[in-house]
């Protein structure tokens, strides 16, 4: 019986049906809120409609499909779990300083005022998709796999590979992405350069990245069908993310410098490892020094 339980695959997490977005303003408030993460550019964006605030990516060029992805990076334990603690800021964060650290991070722009219609939608929206998450809860399916690490670090030669073969035909031989014919928003975002995300970005972390490339590219790749091998979803993150691409002052991030990740790719660390193993492994050696202590 053990080992049947242990074949069952989890119940993912899926998104509430759109018949379940209610009537009346809150409806309207949680359908802007949508069509602000799939359609950031358009009124966020260099040329936005509302403000000029990103870098013309999309919210759901990391948070796929209007982050309901399974293992896709989805919202669903957005409103269970904040506010948190996180201990790159050191202190607890709320869902509109989540949502703002992204703007300034992974869109490499400024934030909305907390107190904008725009904020207040993608908040509602991000609410009304963990609808039947309970308060404290993660469910099954929320944010990226985590790959175990190499035996390795990782190979940004061997990555460059992967991406020529799997990548470039979206994402562009300089990583430039791809745009809609007469739209300012990418189809397929920049992977480096300066329109990409910004060095301060969660997917500049190795593990992230990897797990992220893992379960949902290229396209057409989801948890049920990968494409790439765990050893090529390291090694396509090194490539990438050793390319370049702007850069944000993190000197206040991780006040307590013990908790920073194994592959957070700056110090100063707690420990003797150099930034560059830290960036690109192997990571279990780091990680067994830190359970020695």
């Amino acid at each position: 019986m053990t080992a049947l339980l242990a074949l069952t695959p989890p119940t993912y997490w899926h998104p509430p049906a759109d018949s379940r977005i209610p009537a009346g303003e809150l409806g309207k408030q949680i359908r802007y809120g949508r069509e602000l993460i799939a359609h950031t550019a358009k009124y966020l964006g260099p040329k936005g409609s509302v403000k000029k605030l990103s870098n013309g990516m999309n919210c759901q060029n990391c948070h796929l499909d209007a982050g309901t992805k399974v293992l896709g990076n989805n919202y669903s334990a957005v409103f269970s779990t904040y506010p948190k603690f996180r201990d790159r800021s050191g202190a607890v964060e709320t869902i509109v300083k989540r949502v703002s650290d992204c703007f300034e991070r992974s869109l490499a722009g400024k934030a909305p005022d907390s107190t904008s219609r725009e904020m207040k939608a993608i908040v509602a929206y991000m609410q009304w998709l963990g609808t039947d998450v309970p308060k404290g809860q993660r469910p099954d399916g929320v944010g990226l796999a985590k790959l175990d690490y190499l035996d390795r670090a990782a190979d940004s030669t061997k990555g460059r590979l992967v991406y020529v073969a799997k990548c470039q035909v979206c994402h562009g031989v300089k990583g430039e992405g791809m745009k809609v014919a007469g739209s300012t928003e990418y189809v397929y975002p920049p992977m480096w350069g300066p329109n990409s995300y910004n060095d301060g970005a969660g997917l500049f972390r190795l593990s992230g990245f990897a797990g992220y490339v893992k379960n949902n590219m290229p396209f057409g790749a989801n948890y049920e069908s990968p494409q790439l091998s765990d050893e090529d979803a390291w090694d396509v993150a090194a490539f990438i993310n050793s390319m370049p691409r702007p850069h944000k002052d993190q000197s206040s991030d991780w006040p307590k410098i013990a908790s920073k990740p194994v592959d957070f790719p700056f110090g100063p660390y707690a420990d003797s490892f150099s930034e560059r193993q830290h960036k690109f492994g192997p990571y279990q050696p780091i990680a067994d020094a830190r359970k020695a202590k």
